[in-house]
């Protein structure tokens, strides 16, 4: 089907999702998305109707999006044009921020952050963020940046990572565990420092835990190592067990 379509023109891609049986649609859908050519993609954007289409199909084309290893400029328009300014079902909303950050992501790992689209979507999610209220909607717009990985947007990150709620630190906290070592800088170790010995504030043990890893995966300091042993005699077992265990790998 994917070499079908990248011979095909638009309206012989158009007219093939829209005379397929229902059963059928997500598999051509996906074979668009994954053929990428610009007749396939302007097909998907006449075919798909974000305020019509079942959830199920739109939620397929924009888990195709997400999960597609090389994604071109051009999808990622598309899904920001499916996205920008509809009134979507929340389920359908979530997975598309959460899409934008992957494809992002994978645009920035094949050196094309500078094009106009990934600049963007970068904007969007930051936007979003800033403009969120909801504890929720906070946390998938992290789940964005966690996937798109952008090193400006560490600060963001250690912000909600330190003051957020317990469902934001989390989120924060998760994100930046992706982050390769590199942008993993003493700055964001001493946060992790604070978040893991509890410092300004309580913190839940997930969050706790990743501050933790953080710590111990990115070039750990001796201190470090010592002071995680040394709170793991006030934890809870199960805890404590996974520390002990963690920094038995690393040695």
């Amino acid at each position: 089907f994917i070499q079908m379509f990248q011979r095909a023109k638009k309206r012989d891609v158009l007219q093939l999702l829209r005379r397929a049986p229902e059963e059928m649609r997500p598999f051509l859908v996906e074979a668009a998305v994954a053929t990428q050519s610009v007749a396939s993609l302007a097909a998907l954007s006449d075919f798909l109707d974000f305020s019509k289409e079942p959830k199920s199909l739109l939620e397929t084309f924009l888990y195709a999006a997400a999960f597609s290893p090389r994604p071109s400029g051009e999808l990622l328009n598309l899904v920001l044009d499916k996205l920008d300014g509809k009134q979507l079902a929340p389920e359908i909303w979530e997975t598309g921020i959460v899409a934008v950050g992957s494809l992002v992501g994978k645009l920035c790992q094949q050196k094309l952050c500078g094009l106009q689209v990934v600049e963007r979507g970068v904007e969007t999610i930051l936007r979003g963020l800033r403009g969120a209220e909801e504890e929720p909607e906070v946390v998938i717009y992290l789940l964005a940046l966690g996937n798109a990985r952008l090193p400006e947007t560490v600060p963001t990150l250690l912000d909600h990572a330190e003051d957020g709620p317990t469902a934001v630190t989390a989120a924060a906290t998760a994100a930046l565990q992706r982050f390769p070592a590199a942008h993993i800088s003493s700055k964001v170790k001493r946060v992790m420092r604070r978040i893991f010995h509890q410092k300004r504030k309580s913190y839940d043990k997930t969050c706790r835990l990743a501050a933790a890893e953080i710590l111990l995966d990115n070039h750990p300091l001796p201190m470090d190592v010592i002071n995680i042993l040394l709170a793991t005699s006030e934890m809870e077992t199960e805890m404590a067990t996974f520390l002990l265990l963690k920094v038995q790998n690393s040695l």
